[in-house]
């Protein structure tokens, strides 16, 4: 594929020290590989992020902090104001919108731009120019909550501990007609879709959206904080490594061989466009994710053996954390992942089998059509800036013991590995073929099954969601 834009190539500032090891947790695996050190002063909501890479949507990285000499000001006035105790997920939105990954939205949607996300999976700005936005950044209420709230026209948005972490403000309250947003999110109302489960099946009967001011950083102080870069800190790493080009794997599983030869052949392809330096943003989703998923923390231990193992080259690879959670809604929400990857500085996305997709949650089929993710990649409104790459399919090659690209004319040599029988062996503590995963990445994936075997009262422990 052609490249469609240049970036500049970047002079390099002064390196990032290297970051301190992450201590053992008795509970999750600990991850060791190093990350760019973080800045304690972040970019003030507005401001234009200038490291020669594409620029964000709107042109600006919108950041959502409240300054901090505002901080205490802030706390005190959202003592007084009417309260919403924010879900996991509804925290892990605020995460999102305060960093900017949703620019240029500055909070959580208002009825005009709900509407436009839901019907044109796109919003269009005040110039005139057109954004994506293909998935709905909601906060829900409930009748109660929304009697509480009353008149005000500000509200102060809580953790679990009740501290305040933003003040939602020039408020706006709408109806929240759930079967709508499912049918134009999903393409389908039928039971079982999870993140439908999780957030919307229960959730108030109105949306209430606004402008963030956000207090504090969102934390999870689960050993793994430092890998969630936002973009304003991946484009000064990029920019760090006189990165020419930055393409981005989005992935919520363990990386095999296969998902390795699709990144390094990528860099090949971008070597022969005439780039000199593209880096890969290997980049797992770290927000919500059905049971059955391998949960964030033995995935990163995972990604981290791929890394030490020589599978992947830690010099022209970037492993951050996308804080967003998963909707499982396929074409919709694959751009959803394009659009937020521009934002964090990637001008080229890597997109392969039904991107975002899962099983019918009714009958034996995938509910998208799996080609159907990359082709409305291509005509995406919004993304025309985007170079999308789509997956070459990777299989195990029987002659030679190791993940190639799949040719047609000898079809009899290769082996489909599913994620179901990849799973089916790990759980069966059964090695998969010689060269499907390194290792040391397939030892993680063995363990994290273990971890869930029988304990000594019977009890099998129940995956949850990360």
């Amino acid at each position: 594929m052609a490249a469609t834009m240049a970036s500049l190539f970047l002079k390099t500032p002064t390196p990032y020290p290297s970051f301190p090891k992450t201590q053992k947790s008795l509970f999750t695996p600990s991850v060791n590989f190093p990350v760019p050190a973080r800045k304690s002063s972040r970019t003030r909501a507005g401001t234009r992020i200038s490291c020669g890479l594409i620029d964000p949507d709107g042109g600006k990285l919108v950041e959502l902090f409240v300054e901090e000499s505002q901080k205490d000001f802030k706390r005190g006035q959202a003592l007084s104001l009417p309260s919403i105790r924010l879900s996991k997920i509804d925290l892990q939105w605020v995460h999102v919108l305060s960093e900017g990954w949703a620019s240029p939205l500055k909070g959580f949607m208002r009825e005009s731009e709900f509407l436009q996300t839901l019907h044109f999976n796109s919003l269009r700005l005040g110039d005139g120019s057109v954004v994506n936005m293909s998935v709905p950044i909601v906060l829900a209420v409930d009748d109660s909550q929304k009697q509480r709230i009353g008149s005000a026209s500000s509200v102060a948005l809580l953790d679990d501990r009740n501290n305040p972490i933003a003040i939602l403000k020039d408020i706006e309250i709408y109806k929240h007609n759930k079967e709508e947003r499912i049918a134009r999110t999903w393409g389908t109302t039928a039971p079982g879709l999870p993140y439908v489960e999780e957030t919307i099946k229960n959730a108030g009967n109105w949306l209430i959206g606004g402008d963030l001011e956000v207090i504090e950083p969102v934390k999870y102080y689960d050993g793994l904080d430092r890998f969630r870069l936002s973009p304003a800190e991946l484009r000064e790493e990029f920019t760090r490594r006189n990165a020419d080009a930055v393409f981005a794997f989005q992935l919520r599983n363990p990386v095999h061989n296969g998902h390795a030869l699709l990144m390094t052949d990528t860099r090949r392809r971008l070597l022969e466009m005439g780039y000199k330096n593209p880096v890969l943003l290997l980049h797992p989703l770290g927000g919500y994710t059905k049971a059955d998923d391998v949960p964030l923390s033995w995935r990163m231990k995972q990604h981290e053996k791929v890394l030490e193992d020589g599978v992947l080259d830690p010099e022209t690879t970037v492993v951050s954390i996308f804080p967003s959670p998963m909707h499982y809604a396929g074409p919709t929400e694959v751009q959803w992942h394009a659009k937020a990857r521009i934002n964090a500085g990637a001008n080229f996305y890597i997109v392969g089998r039904d991107p975002a997709g899962m099983s019918h949650p009714l009958e034996k089929r995938d509910l998208y059509d799996a080609d159907h993710g990359k082709k409305v990649l291509s005509m995406a409104p919004g993304l025309e800036r985007l170079n999308i790459l789509p997956f070459k399919v990777a299989a195990y090659d029987k002659t030679q013991s190791k993940m190639a690209f799949f040719d047609p004319s000898r079809a009899q040599d290769f082996l489909f590995i599913s994620g179901t029988k990849m799973r089916t062996l790990a759980k069966n503590r059964e090695n998969p073929p010689d060269g499907f995963m390194c290792p040391g990445g397939w030892k993680v994936l063995v363990e994290y099954y273990d971890s869930l075997a029988p304990a000594e009262n019977g009890k099998v422990p129940v995956a949850v969601p990360a």
